[in-house]
């Protein structure tokens, strides 16, 4: 089945009225995500027009909603990586397996060697900064565990690299397992801890249903993007989602692939509450850092749904409408 269809409209599915959690903003959103923009556009010296596009994104937005309990610093910090991390995305995009590779060589020496490593590269001189800011306050194994899952992000994206080179569509199975390293999700949840000022002990980060709370976060997040970006994808040519792996393996017409997508987002909030609802005890103290780590996940959960018609990113300026039609109008092919 060809992952393109002759469909020209299609329906999204209504996950923001299946969410149940409160949205949440946080306080500093305004000065902190003007500044957050500032830092991005100073240091990645963009062109006019990439800068056009790049404010579009509304990074800060989406900060602000998935941390809205922090300080102006913490969040400063926070959303200058997630800035940091779409365009990382963005020029991944543009690199071949041998360049992606090389990114993370230069970004990940930066971040394990601060002190020692220097470069003049764009993204290793930025990655400096947000680092040096985030080690001031975060603890010993948030910094471990950031360290470790953003290594895993550059991994999965030379993966990715690699697949859209040769044009390999990979099953569903090994979709959903690269799937859940090129989101990024796994540092941005570790940044929570820092945002909270935690530093859980690695037996109770690395607790099943920890685990399992944060593995039902990362597949409403990716899985619910991988709806809104598909008409941006594929009008790109970009078989790196969950609409087009299904369409191919299941040899199914586009809008039952988005359906069975949008079944699979329900059923990783639903999960979400489950895990929840069986967690342990360690004792009052673990537990009420536990109790806020799991808000910072839930605020992802329903601040990633709202910040997706928000941000020109996916629908340009018409995400409000599509948010309340959730009619989509299929984009013909990039030249």
């Amino acid at each position: 089945m060809s992952t393109t269809s002759p469909i020209k409209k299609i329906i999204i599915p209504d996950l923001v009225s299946h969410c149940h959690f409160p949205l949440r903003l946080n306080t500093h959103c305004e000065s902190v995500a003007t500044a957050s923009e500032q830092w991005m556009i100073g240091g990645a010296k963009f062109s006019e027009r990439r800068q056009r596009k790049f404010l579009g994104l509304k990074a800060g937005l989406l900060t602000a909603m998935c941390y809205p309990d922090c300080g102006a610093e913490e969040l400063r910090v926070v959303s200058d990586f997630m800035n940091y991390l779409f365009n990382l995305d963005d020029w991944s995009d543009e690199f071949d397996t041998e360049g992606t590779r090389g990114l993370r060589d230069c970004v990940m020496n930066v971040l394990y060697h601060p002190e020692s490593y220097a470069t003049d590269s764009v993204a290793g001189k930025m990655a400096k900064s947000f680092w040096e800011r985030l080690i001031r306050k975060a603890g010993p194994r948030c910094q471990r565990r950031f360290l470790n899952a953003f290594d895993m992000f550059f991994q999965a994206v030379a993966q990715q690299s690699l697949d859209r080179s040769r044009g390999d569509i990979p099953d569903l199975e090994s979709y959903i397992s690269l799937r859940r390293d090129t989101s990024g999700c796994k540092p941005v949840f570790v940044l929570m801890e820092y945002a909270a000022g935690i530093d859980l002990p690695d037996e109770v980060a690395d607790h099943p249903m920890i685990q399992d709370l944060n593995e039902a976060t990362n597949d409403l997040v990716t899985w619910s993007n991988d709806i809104f970006s598909y008409n941006v994808e594929q009008a790109r040519g970009d078989t790196h989602n969950m609409i087009a792996v299904i369409m191919h393996t299941q040899e199914c017409d586009l809008q039952t692939a988005i359906d069975s997508v949008g079944k699979l987002c329900e059923y990783a909030i639903d999960r979400f509450d489950s895990s929840r609802a069986s967690l342990p005890s360690w004792g009052t103290e673990i537990d009420e850092q536990v109790e806020s780590y799991v808000l910072g996940l839930q605020d992802w959960i329903v601040g990633s749904l709202h910040w997706s018609f928000e941000t020109e990113r996916y629908f340009g300026k018409i995400g409000k409408e599509i948010k309340r039609t959730r009619e989509v109008s299929l984009a013909g092919p990039v030249p």
